[in-house]
């Protein structure tokens, strides 16, 4: 039998191949709006980072996410997503428990 493929993905914070399913997608939306996308489901350009704030932290540093979707983001924006990120991982820690 065969195995299944798994997609893979690039995160742009630390630069390791992952399964998609791992990363979180950012997207960009026609509208220039971008935002974090947790289901993976939303329409626009797409760029991966790992679940965790240090990976975001060093593609704002390294303005990766910049570069990959063509467009200055504003601050506000990553210190969104990063209480995005952080709420994710205590919800995750909260369902883990149970």
């Amino acid at each position: 039998m065969q195995t299944k493929h798994v997609p893979m993905r690039m995160c742009n914070g630390c630069g390791e191949m992952k399964p998609k399913k791992e990363l979180i997608r950012v997207v960009k939306s026609k509208e220039g709006e971008i935002s974090l996308d947790l289901t993976g489901k939303k329409a626009g350009r797409g760029a991966y980072i790992c679940n965790s704030p240090e990976c975001l932290q060093k593609a704002r540093k390294a303005r990766r996410l910049e570069k990959a979707f063509s467009a200055k983001i504003p601050n506000e924006i990553y210190d969104e997503m990063e209480q995005q990120l952080k709420d994710s991982l205590v919800t995750d820690a909260g369902e883990a428990e149970k």
